[in-house]
């Protein structure tokens, strides 16, 4: 092994130490009353509206009861104010007025964390059911979702932390390896912000630090100051102003979170209060970090702006802005299918090699109706074992999650560290009949699949019942969620974009759906290409009304659909049954049940403990939409939802005066 592999390997071992140091740290902490000073003094996630905000406060007492987040502070949920969209920025002011509304004065000494949650997630259609917040990701016992992967990656935060607000994203992850603990102190007048190394294409779509010379020497940790930020510039815009990192002439430091001191808050909140309200949309990143430091980035002319932008900008100007280079750190995103599907199942992915990992079986149990005899067994949960991976039939593992950015300091190849060398298979709470196959490549979330049930690679199977001998085509995505009158179930391509659209029908042959234009897929299914055949004023995938409409049971939702994806997939046409009506998916979102979508997860849960493997990482799926559940977790009576002030709490038992 040549020096640069030596120092390669160092690395990689110090960022592995650093990830698992901090997820035994938080899992010290799950179910337990947390002290001051210990932890966040409150912990914010913003919603879209109030149906999410219901969503989500259902979601959060459910996971307190069952003791998979710290205890004894509030867990809040703003949603966003009804009126024009108003963007992460937006959400941040407002959540800022609602925490001062609710505290007063006692925010000069909180410590928040703001994780911004809100949005439909269309990218990734079985986020947009639940939230991208609660998505689930192989790793932790009770299993962890984003939320507890969030609070886990920060948990050393707090301590070094002045009073104030860390701002986050829901569907992102960041991994880091610091000098020496508590290092990074976020105790900097005015705004801190992390960046991370990433070649100059991902700086493209990403923010971008540029900062003083002499900034680059190589250590773990680096600070400086922030002589101007730009919001996904150019390449070339990123070389004439001098943005690469020292001699790394192919490298730039890009955004992920930020930490907004008790004075700047302060600052924001008058602009707000002062100015029109939130009519317009702001961008937490776009618009707050441009306007500090001694450069501002250029943009619109102040007198095109809306109002509320100059009152922020004025609110911002002269603010320092300090930037922690962190050199040996990931970036990671989940925000689309494929990087999902990736960041799960493709050994190459830095985070896989970070988590702890656990084998499943070969085959699970049949659990089917049919089945006579033993009872269904769920595939294991992550726990404290550490075993190579097989490439399909994959239980709740921590495979990968794909590195977005970086690594920051040499090229870290996760495939050097005994890792299989092709995509396996991820299943998470979940349970596999006897026979059933998921292939590689493919995830299995909050789903129940009967014997001899076939996945194929690349797929995505999320909250679905599937009858024996079911087969899920590669690459298909398929999602069913809970109906006024049972259940629907949608399907498309993993790699189709759901959100692409076109102007007018002459134009429809341009959206694809599972290797077919939309034009195709009508004819092949029977149904006039018009108007009437999309649910929004714009025809694209999202509003396209090709699915069942509800039916009795989750099982019978899913064969109905992968009847439509037959369809697609293998060109023959057929007449669509329209007793029931067609659904779009953006119809089925929208009239989503959530009691009965949660009571689907929830059911699966005491399966799971029945199983007698409720206490492993499988058995923390319930969300009970009556917050009862509790599923070989025990009833932890812990989470009395509603209990906080304006009525959107999770929390309960906060122990602050």
């Amino acid at each position: 092994m040549g020096e640069t592999e030596r120092e390669t390997e160092t690395l990689w071992r110090r960022l592995r130490g650093a990830t698992g140091r901090r997820l035994r740290a938080f899992n010290t902490m799950r179910g337990k009353e947390v002290k001051r000073g210990e932890f966040w003094d409150v912990v914010v996630i913003t919603a879209a509206d109030g149906r999410q905000e219901h969503a989500f406060v259902q979601q959060i007492a459910s996971k307190l009861q069952r003791k998979e987040l710290p205890c004894g502070i509030p867990y809040h949920v703003f949603a966003d104010p009804p009126g024009p969209k108003i963007g992460n920025g937006g959400s941040t002011l407002h959540a800022l007025l609602c925490l001062q509304e609710l505290y007063g004065d006692k925010m000069d000494s909180f410590k928040v964390l703001l994780i911004h949650a809100g949005g439909s997630s269309q990218r990734l259609p079985s986020a947009s059911a639940l939230g991208k917040v609660f998505m689930a990701v192989p790793v932790g016992c009770p299993a962890y979702q984003m939320l507890e992967l969030k609070l886990a990656m920060y948990v050393d935060l707090p301590a070094g932390m002045a009073p104030g607000v860390l701002v986050t994203c829901a569907d992102d992850v960041e991994v880091y390896s610091l000098p020496q603990a508590g290092a990074l102190a976020l105790d900097r007048p005015g705004v801190t912000a992390l960046a991370h190394p990433s070649p100059l294409g991902i700086g493209t779509g990403h923010g971008v630090f540029v900062l003083g010379p002499g900034v680059w020497g190589g250590a773990e940790l680096e600070w400086g100051p922030c002589r101007l930020f730009l919001h996904k510039p150019s390449v070339e815009a990123m070389l004439e102003v001098g943005a690469t990192c020292g001699p790394h002439s192919d490298h730039v430091y890009t955004d992920s979170i930020f930490y907004l001191d008790r004075p700047t808050c302060r600052g924001l909140l008058h602009a707000l209060q002062q100015g029109p309200g939130l009519q317009c949309e702001l961008d937490a990143y776009g618009d707050f970090l441009p306007a500090l430091g001694p450069s501002r980035g250029e943009g619109l002319g102040e007198g095109e702006r809306p109002l509320l932008h100059r009152a922020v900008t004025a609110a911002l100007r002269g603010t320092p802005l300090h930037v922690a280079a962190l050199n040996n750190s990931a970036f990671y995103h989940l925000g689309t299918a494929p990087e999902y599907l990736h960041h799960l199942t493709s050994p190459a992915g830095g985070l896989w090699g970070l988590l702890p990992q656990a084998q499943g079986p070969a085959t699970g149990p049949d659990h089917s109706s049919q089945h006579q005899g033993s009872r269904p067994e769920p595939y294991p949960g992550p726990d404290t074992h550490s075993h190579t991976p097989r490439p399909d039939h994959q239980g709740p593992d921590p495979k990968s999650f794909s590195q977005a950015l970086g690594p920051a300091v040499g090229p870290v190849d996760p495939s050097t560290h005994s890792q299989p060398p092709g995509p396996v298979a991820c299943v998470l709470r979940s349970l596999l009949g006897t026979g059933s196959v998921v292939s590689p490549g493919s995830v299995v979330e909050f789903s129940r699949l009967a014997q001899g049930t076939r996945v194929g690679p690349g797929c995505i199977v999320s909250g679905c019942s599937l009858g024996p001998g079911t087969s899920v085509p590669a690459g298909t995505f398929l999602l069913s969620v809970g109906m006024p009158g049972g259940f629907a179930s949608a399907a498309l391509g993993t790699a189709d974009d759901p959100k692409a659209s076109v102007g007018s029908l002459g134009e429809i042959e341009g959206v694809q759906i599972l290797g077919v234009g939309l034009d195709r897929a009508a004819q092949l299914l029977g149904l006039p290409l018009s108007p009437r055949l999309f649910s929004g004023p714009r025809p694209g995938l999202w509003n396209a009304r090709l699915f069942p409409g509800p039916r009795p049971t989750a099982q019978e939702s899913a064969t109905a659909t992968l009847a439509v994806v037959d369809v697609l997939r293998g060109g023959s046409a057929v007449q669509l049954p329209t007793d029931r009506g067609l659904l779009s998916i953006q119809e089925m979102l929208h009239a989503m049940d959530l009691q009965s979508t949660l009571r689907f997860r929830e059911e699966l849960l005491q399966e799971l403990s029945q199983a007698g493997n409720g206490a492993a990482g499988n058995g923390a799926a319930g969300n009970d939409a009556a917050g009862n559940g509790a599923a070989g977790n025990g009833a932890a009576g812990n989470g009395a939802a509603g209990n906080g002030a304006a009525g959107n709490d999770a929390a309960g038992n906060d122990s602050r005066e």
